[in-house]
């Protein structure tokens, strides 16, 4: 998500009506025209490749969008309201706006069967927020549904996986005992998200440019803690790190612990924003912490490692040893490889084309080596073995970046309830959502579906070698996304 200029807004008691100067972008999703009339913001989106389908994998694509104001006296932004009733929020064909019950976002996809491109579409979304003098910024993420139904867990092959067992509406609703589940788990109560439910999950992994928006609208204190570098620093300090892939750089430096830094991509290290800047590469470096405060601040949550092998798999059958592509077959390729083109654009991609490319296996962690771009072996007319994709359509579950999912080996991991984030920080810059593991000792998150350094096995969608390893660090193979 980019955003080229911020736009001034008056609500207040009467209707006011001003028009959009910012522009929003993010794995091809593209919000513009924006303005603002009493209570309702109006803006224009597109984006690549949306369907909704009754045939396999029988889902829709959706964009999760959600609005943040500043207050024009304080500076701070905070989390809009909207309305839970879908019918106070207007969509032009072929969309619809799906409200949620917490009112923290809605979800945008197409409102009938069919596939394609979505050119610039109107919405209007009716804000729930108090009277005032604010800016705004809307924020799009592209999610893939995943329907309720039962899927199996486990392949009999791989490190540490789960017994072969089908998860249904009945293990959702009694719980999974430590014996059925196997793979040195413990019992999983009820309250556990097990993936039976429907839920949506990221398309993608948290791109650079998403974590420099998320980045862009916090205090001093709270990016202090979501960066390895002080925002003090001088213009151009990398704030992750110099290396790995990891273009994050401060743009303008914080001012005295009371004025954020601004934060921008210059993965090119040139002109910053620039088309070849890294915008869409996986953001690596992040800690437990920072992946938690990302979620919270989107209002989402993680997903749990019974999410990660429904995603993957969906209903089919599981396969001995087999990718979250849905077969054994897997290629390696490296940002160094010969074929990958367009380093560091947003056109970054590999050719030729083949079954089960995977960012994975340089067993190097050297600086030169780093994630791609994410759906970075996506095309116009690839499938889903071609393009690395599960059975829902989420990208990279497995290599380039490790996956943070909440465990079931431990009392911590299966303590946790599916607690939705609120769009807050704690003033520190942690999440605020205390059914969610420490931040502070990750003590109930593991690592699933490998990275780029990592060998094939640990890509495998039933590998669990790092399933229950806390970690809490911020490190060049550490990436996330979310679940809601």
């Amino acid at each position: 998500m980019k955003t080229k200029k911020s736009i001034h807004k008056f609500v207040a008691a009467f209707t006011l009506l001003l028009s959009s100067l910012f522009t929003t972008t993010a794995n091809n999703v593209n919000i513009t025209s924006t303005s603002v009339s009493g209570s309702n913001i109006t803006f224009n989106i597109s984006w690549d490749n949306s369907w909704n389908a009754n045939i396999a994998p029988n889902n829709w694509d959706a964009v999760w969008v959600f609005v943040k104001y500043q207050d024009c006296a304080t500076r701070l932004w905070n989390h809009a309201g909207l309305s839970t009733i879908s019918g106070d929020h207007t969509a032009g064909s072929p969309l619809q706006v799906d409200a949620v019950s917490d009112g923290k976002g809605v979800f945008i996809r197409r409102s009938s069967l069919g596939g394609g491109n979505i050119s610039s579409t109107s919405i209007t979304l009716k804000m729930t927020i108090p009277a005032g003098t604010y800016n705004y910024k809307v924020y799009g993420i592209e999610m893939v549904s995943v329907p309720q139904g039962s899927f199996e867990i486990g392949d009999g092959t791989s490190v540490s996986t789960y017994n072969n067992y089908t998860v249904t509406a009945a293990s959702q609703s009694g719980g999974l005992s430590s014996a059925i589940l196997g793979g040195s788990s413990v019992a999983v109560p009820n309250t556990f998200p097990m993936g039976y439910n429907a839920f949506y999950c990221m398309k993608y992994e948290i791109t650079q440019e998403q974590y420099v928006e998320f980045l862009n609208s916090l205090t001093y204190i709270q990016q202090a803690a979501r960066v390895n570098a002080d925002p003090i620093s001088a213009a151009g300090t990398y704030a992750m790190a110099n290396a790995h892939r990891n273009g994050i750089r401060i743009s303008v430096p914080g001012n005295n612990a009371a004025l954020p830094a601004v934060f921008a991509c210059d993965g090119s290290a040139g002109i910053e924003n620039n088309s070849d800047d890294g915008q869409n590469i996986a953001c690596n470096y992040l800690s437990w912490g920072d992946l938690a405060a990302y979620l919270d601040w989107s209002a989402l949550r993680p997903m749990t490692e019974l999410e990660f092998e429904k995603v993957c798999r969906g209903p089919l059958p599981r396969i001995a040893g087999e990718y979250p592509w849905g077969s054994t077959n897997i290629g390696a390729v490296y940002n160094t490889s010969t074929g990958l083109v367009n380093d560091f654009t947003a056109s970054e991609s590999f050719s030729p084309a083949s079954n089960g490319l995977c960012a994975y296996g340089t067993n190097n962690g050297t600086a030169g080596y780093g994630p791609l771009r994410v759906g970075v072996f996506a095309t116009g007319s690839s499938g889903r073995e071609s393009s690395g994709a599960t059975y829902y359509g989420a990208m990279e579950m497995g290599g380039n970046v490790n996956e943070r999912a909440i465990t079931t080996a431990n009392a911590s991991g299966v303590a946790f309830n599916g607690t939705l984030g609120d769009g807050t920080l704690l003033s520190s810059g942690e999440a605020n959502q205390a059914t969610w593991p420490s931040t502070s000792t990750a003590t109930g998150v593991g690592q699933r579906g490998g990275n780029w350094v990592n060998l094939a096995p640990y890509v495998r969608t039933s590998d669990r070698i790092n399933a229950g390893t806390t970690d809490a660090g911020r490190t060049y193979i550490f990436g996330g996304r979310g679940v809601r």
